[in-house]
């Protein structure tokens, strides 16, 4: 430390995070025992690389889940925006969702 520093004291910091509001726990949503004969809709939110990632994953589920129906979405509006209309589709003819953030 130099002679300057110690010579003006200590200083206060304030953490700029500041508290945020505890988070709620959910729990997880119930699992179909199987896949098979059910419909996978696979949604690609539109981040970066999202839909490859999720093409890939579609291609190892065609081969070891081949009785299950899988459907591929891209949201509407950019990823952080709300699409009720697919958000109701799948509510009403899915039985599994998979969204993917990808880099």
């Amino acid at each position: 430390m130099t002679a300057a520093y110690a010579q003006e004291g200590k200083i206060s910091v304030l953490n700029p995070k500041g508290n945020p509001p505890p988070i709620p726990l959910a729990p997880m949503a119930p699992r179909p025992e199987s896949l098979e004969g059910k419909t996978v809709y696979f949604v690609d939110i539109k981040y970066e690389g999202g839909g490859s990632l999720l093409k890939m994953i579609m291609e190892w589920f065609s081969k070891n889940t081949p009785k299950a129906n899988l459907v591929f979405r891209e949201k509407a509006g950019m990823y952080d925006e709300q699409d009720t209309t697919l958000w109701a589709e799948i509510k009403s003819k899915g039985d599994a969702v998979v969204l993917a953030v990808g880099h």
